[in-house]
């Protein structure tokens, strides 16, 4: 039998597996240790399917762009994978000789970067002669990328080209316009271009990926290793990666708040006007996470049950759907309120949902509500965890943000803890309602206004 069918017939076990499995992952100990070479190691044992997945994070995410070359966390990740370079003995891989190599092995590996991040995941067999091949694979790729000249200028014009057809969407147009207002010079809310990529080259490539050095990594594990087999297989992984002095990167200067509300009325012919509204939120150690997380869920958050839903979709028939949410990071992500709405009724949407938004924050949520959205959260929570990728994006985070390693055992005791005047004085720290930015993209604004 191949690698992949063995892998296929693993996969199709996955789902009947975790059915049974998943009330009982929030109880598995998360076990943490740091490496000679510094890297931070967590790990949580799943021996009931033949599979691992590892996730490696670095401090390399899109806030460590430069502004004139913004984008060049995101191309570093997706180039390293492009193909690795002959070294010790070994031949040069393209990027078509490492993928049939993956194909063969029923695994795979690969980079992207978030605004934090730049993480590398890996997923393989257990079975031991694959995946000593597989770790072996992933360490050359992670630590000898070629970053190949030829293709990235074929790739270039590929991302030029997919930029030049997203700017033709009022979407677009709508979230760089809001990005740009909430973030102003933070690298939060830096963007690639066609100006920032023509900028970028290969070497830029290189000399942003020296930051990768295994005293910097937190290695998140998940799958049927032992605790000495997992420090194994890092230790594999980080093997080929440059040792320096491990120095602490520069910091990163706070999202300032906004002094004031601002709007930005763009004028564009589509058939629906895009509505974003919001500020810079919360940092995500900040303490009043899951009050906030809770309150959003009956703001905004809750889809069909959300009080927005209810004022602006139900009650005025605005909008058939609109939301808000958080993105807490390292920084104060934005807070989110977004919506569609036929171009004449867009200051009438916006009006409302500012109203919605100024009540929240004063008055809180009703009992109902709040029982309302715990018992969802509590209820679901399984199914935050019930396959090996979701729990290794779960560990990933509890490594990214140092949470207590019975983040996941407590998580609904944190939520059921949660009171009205919590989640009240909550939002009332973390959002100002006459100070928002206003973005509307296609809305008649002007007609409405006469």
């Amino acid at each position: 039998m191949t690698p992949k069918n063995v892998f296929a017939r693993a996969a199709v076990t996955v789902a009947l597996a975790f059915a049974c499995l998943a009330p009982a992952w929030a109880a598995l100990p998360i076990q943490k240790w740091q490496q000679p070479s510094g890297a931070q190691v967590w790990l949580v044992e799943s021996p009931s399917l033949p599979i691992i997945d590892v996730e490696i994070d670095f401090d390399a995410g899109a806030r460590r762009d430069p502004a004139e070359k913004a984008g060049l966390a995101g191309v570093t990740a997706s180039m390293a994978g492009k193909g690795v370079e002959a070294r010790n003995g070994q031949p040069a891989l393209d990027e078509n000789q490492l993928g049939e190599a993956w194909a063969d092995l029923g695994a795979g590996f690969g980079g992207s970067a978030s605004l934090d991040r730049m993480s590398f995941t890996l997923r393989s067999l257990t079975y031991p002669e694959l995946l000593q091949k597989a770790v072996q694979l992933a360490a050359r790729e992670l630590g000898e990328p070629a970053f190949p000249d030829t293709v990235w200028q074929r790739d270039r014009q590929r991302m030029i080209a997919a930029i030049r057809e997203a700017n033709t969407r009022p979407g677009t147009i709508a979230g760089r316009a809001f990005q740009q207002a909430v973030y102003g010079g933070h690298p939060y809310g830096f963007e690639a271009t066609e100006e920032t990529l023509n900028r970028i080259g290969v070497q830029d490539m290189r000399d942003f990926y020296r930051t990768m050095q295994p005293c910097r990594a937190k290695v998140s594990v998940v799958g049927a290793v032992t605790r000495a087999q997992a420090d194994a297989i890092v230790t594999t992984l980080l093997s080929r990666l440059p040792n320096g002095s491990c120095q602490r990167l520069p910091s990163v200067a706070e999202v300032p708040a906004l002094p004031a509300s601002a709007e930005r009325n763009v004028p564009f012919a589509s058939a629906q006007a895009h509505v974003l509204i919001g500020q810079p939120g919360y940092r995500r150690d900040d303490p009043d996470y899951f009050p906030l997380l809770v309150g959003n869920y009956i703001l905004g958050g809750g889809g069909f049950v959300s009080r927005l839903n209810e004022e602006v979709r139900q009650k005025r028939g605005l909008s058939y759907s609109i939301y808000s949410y958080f993105a807490p990071g390292l920084h104060a992500g934005a807070f989110t309120l977004g919506l569609q709405t036929r171009p004449d009724q867009a200051v009438q949407a916006v009006q409302v949902s500012r109203d919605v938004v100024r009540r929240f924050v004063a008055e809180g949520p009703t009992a109902a509500e709040l029982k309302a959205a715990k018992d969802f959260m509590i209820g679901g929570f399984a199914l935050r965890l019930d396959s090996n990728r979701k729990l290794l994006d779960n560990l990933a985070n509890i490594a990214w943000y140092d949470l207590p390693l019975d983040y996941l055992d407590t998580w609904t005791k944190q939520v059921e803890k949660v009171t009205a005047a919590d989640v009240k004085a909550a939002f009332a720290r973390k959002l100002q309602p006459d100070r928002m930015v206003t973005v509307v993209v296609g809305g008649d604004v002007a007609a409405a206004r006469q």
